[in-house]
């Protein structure tokens, strides 16, 4: 497997599980698959962060939001793996129950990635969401 099928592997199977627990209402998974070394960064739907500490509250506080996730999907639409780093861009559409209502929405997003320690690193992340959770 060379480095683009492996980082699509990644992609589809640990950063995806990672990201259906947080809908889950569990940001264990997500804090893993994130880096631990500044810079990281989220500019996010709905909380932002702009370093570790404030990364891991936003985590807590979003999956605190949800539970219930019945569907998690990512559909890639660019994607790439440059030596040690690698980006997505794509939609995450998500069925989940959210501060105790149901709710089916899309995100848009785009991702930067690093590889450190053999494995990949998530080290931003900027989404929004097109079709809205409210």
């Amino acid at each position: 497997m060379n480095d683009r099928e492996e980082f699509l592997n990644w992609v589809y199977t640990s950063l995806a599980q990672a990201e259906r627990a947080m809908f889950d209402g569990d940001a264990g998974p997500r804090r893993e698959i994130w880096s631990r070394e500044e810079p990281v960064s989220v500019l996010g739907a709905w909380r932002t962060a702009s370093n570790r500490h404030e990364l891991v509250e936003a985590f807590d506080v979003l999956a605190s939001s949800f539970a219930n996730c019945t569907g998690y999907a990512i559909e890639l639409i660019s994607w790439d793996v440059l030596g040690d780093s690698a980006y997505t861009v794509g939609y995450e559409r998500v069925t989940t129950t959210m501060d105790g209502k149901p709710r089916t929405f899309t995100l848009r997003a785009t991702q930067v990635y690093r590889r450190e320690d053999g494995g990949w690193k998530v080290v931003h992340r900027h989404a929004d969401a097109i079709s809205s959770p409210a």
